[in-house]
Formats: structure tokens, C-alpha cells, sequence
């Protein structure tokens, strides 16, 4: 999941649980801590012998957050896989970007194009599954497929390049 604390943007995947005992990444760096969570909001961490103690205040709908640590405050949001999805589903009125990136992790069902076809706005190119469910990613502008940089089967990161396009210029504008 991506989280987003102040203006840093970090990638966080829960890797393991056990107890108390955590194991996440985070950017790619692998951190084993100690974490207990009460009630009232305080968060103890203990990582590499150091303890970290801290206020977590819970926004209502649960993906917001205000952390209070030593005299700091911290605003930190959530943004999870369904969130993305649902993120990149409200923008597809925008103009279409020349490079067609994977929403979310996932993995590539089909693949509708060739590369050199003309595509018309509107149309799947790549049918996408990510959590039990499939998405028709389309083009929003009349293109081109340049090239294609996956295969049927292949798994996907959030973000990954998936295939190049040459947009098509409307000349009535």
C-alpha cells in the first residue's frame, strides 16, 4: 500500500505476523519490530533495541491518520490497492498520456491491441485483473500502439510501464 506522510510517499508491504512481531518493507527495506497498539491510541515500537513511542489518532473513515511523536505531528494517509483502483477509474476524462501504466498491482489477462495498431478512444487495449477482479484498461484519445512491454500472464506492479502509445492529434481543435 502506498502511504503518504506529509510530502514523503513511501510503499508499504505487511510481510509478516506474528503476535506483536512485524515484519514489513518499506521501499523495498525489510524492518523486523516489536509493535503493540492499545486502545487509546498509543503505538510502542520497539526496532533494533530502541523503543519509539507515539500518539496514532484515527480519522473516522480510517485512512487517515495524525501521529504525534517526542514534539512532532505528522499528517499520514493511506492509500490502498482498492483506493488506487478507484482513484484511477474517476480519472479517466483526462487527457491520455502517451505511456499506459499498470492502477495497482496485478496481473495482465489479455491483451486486446497489436503493436501498430490504431486504436480509437474508448477502446480496451489490456483487460487487468487485480484483487478477484478485472479491469478493461482503455485509451481516452484516438492512438497508436508503439510497443507493448507485457506479455499475457505477466504479473504487474503499481505503476509499471505497460505499453507505449503515439497519440493521435485531433486536427479540429
Amino acid at each position: 500500500m502506498e502511504v503518504h506522510i506529509g510530502d514523503r510517499i513511501a510503499d508499504i508491504e505487511l510481510l509478516e505476523k506474528n503476535g506483536n512481531n512485524v515484519q514489513v518493507s518499506i521501499d523495498g527495506e525489510i524492518f523486523n519490530v516489536d509493535m503493540t497498539m492499545t486502545d487509546n491510541g498509543s503505538c510502542s515500537i520497539l526496532h533494533n533495541g530502541k523503543s519509539y513511542n507515539m500518539e496514532v489518532l484515527r480519522s473516522e473513515n480510517g485512512k487517515n491518520y495524525k501521529v504525534n511523536w517526542l514534539f512532532s505531528s505528522f499528517d499520514v494517509s493511506v492509500v490502498d490497492a482498492q483506493a488506487k483502483y478507484l482513484q484511477s477509474r474517476r480519472s479517466n476524462d483526462t487527457r491520455q498520456d502517451d505511456n499506459l501504466c499498470a492502477p495497482m498491482p496485478g496481473k495482465v489477462v489479455k491483451i486486446e491491441v497489436n503493436a501498430g495498431d490504431t486504436v480509437q478512444a474508448g477502446s480496451t487495449v489490456i483487460v487487468f485483473e487485480a484483487m478477484k477482479m478485472q479491469s478493461y484498461l482503455k485509451v481516452t484519445e484516438d492512438c497508436i500502439v508503439k510497443e507493448i512491454l507485457v506479455s499475457e500472464g505477466d504479473s504487474a506492479a503499481s505503476g509499471q510501464l505497460l505499453m507505449k502509445l503515439d497519440i493521435l492529434k485531433n486536427t479540429e481543435e
